[in-house]
């Protein structure tokens, strides 16, 4: 004889809500620096092309920083994105300071900075 099976009723399932993590209070978010090109010891075109790009995405000032020998750099490259590149480009602000390095020997030296902000 066959036996028959007995339908069995599905529960119902409930629906775990997921735990949220406790997080620490959020600190005021500073303006994140976007249109900051930063110099180093690559060559003078590849900054221009950074700026290029900045300003081709729809921003209005860039910002240049640069510090020690790489002054010299950055002054280069904001003369040739104004005089060949972006004609009604203005400098908008130039800021020089002193930072305080210490050296691998433990001697502390200053060093020159410099921020030249432009903009359309």
């Amino acid at each position: 004889m066959a036996q028959k099976k007995q339908k069995t009723q599905k529960k119902p399932v409930e629906k775990v809500k997921p735990r949220k993590k406790k997080t620490a209070p959020k600190k005021p978010a500073e303006k994140p620096a976007e249109n900051v090109v930063f110099i180093g010891r690559k060559p003078v075109m590849n900054y221009v092309v950074a700026c290029l790009t900045f300003f081709n995405s729809n921003e209005t000032e860039v910002t240049v920083k640069a510090r020690g020998r790489a002054i010299s750099r950055a002054v280069d490259t904001i003369e040739l994105l104004r005089r060949a590149f972006v004609k009604d480009l203005g400098i908008k602000n130039i800021k020089i300071d002193t930072e305080e390095m210490t050296r691998e020997d433990g001697q502390k030296s200053n060093v020159s900075t410099i921020e030249i902000a432009v903009g359309k």
